[in-house]
């Protein structure tokens, strides 16, 4: 197969998919697979794919079935909950050397790390997805409340399939059979 043109200005940002995180919060094995999809259609597609960490030294790295998706994943690890706050060696190193206009978040968990970034992604002037099925919280009440005030704050928020359909655009597109049979393998 051959590599897909990058889409422009996007990136696939995973939060906090650390093992500890994804045992902590509600369906964590769900989340974590849909999270592999998120990862491997955007690999497909040519969106580029960065993994945060919180605290890894203390808490473990990302989950390795994750990061096994990626040839030479950038990985890189936060002591703040925003993955982009001011003075975060996250925010300087998924920014530098690329022009990101489009942060496309999956992780854990959607009350804190994932609502904290993506409001510094959008006060910083990023349009802002979040896939919907591939976030995680202990508690379902708060994740519903915070997706909503994204979504009133400018975000979009779609499940996975809804987006990568999108980007495919048609049947037509080179990635579409391959991405099919991610929709089966990942359902």
């Amino acid at each position: 197969m051959t590599t897909p043109k990058p889409v422009d200005g996007a990136l696939l940002l995973c939060l906090d998919l650390q093992p500890v995180f994804l045992r902590s919060v509600g369906d964590g094995a769900r989340v974590q697979r849909r999270c592999e999809f998120a990862v491997a259609a955007a690999r497909g597609l040519g969106i580029p794919v960065a993994f945060a960490e919180q605290a890894p030294g203390k808490l473990g790295g990302t989950e390795p079935a994750l990061l096994a998706l990626v040839e030479s994943p950038e990985v890189h690890a936060k002591d703040t909950f925003s993955a982009l706050a001011a003075g975060s060696p996250v925010r300087g190193a998924v920014t530098e050397g690329r022009p990101i206009e489009h942060l496309i978040l999956c992780g854990v968990e959607t009350p804190i790390c994932v609502f904290q970034t993506a409001v510094d992604a959008l006060q910083a002037g990023l349009a802002v997805t979040v896939l919907t099925d591939c976030v995680g919280a202990r508690r379902e009440a708060d994740a519903r409340a915070c997706l909503d005030a994204l979504s009133r704050a400018g975000a979009h928020i779609l499940p996975a399939e809804t987006v990568f359909y999108s980007i495919l655009g048609g049947a037509s597109h080179p990635f579409f059979r391959a991405y099919t049979e991610l929709v089966k393998k990942y359902g």
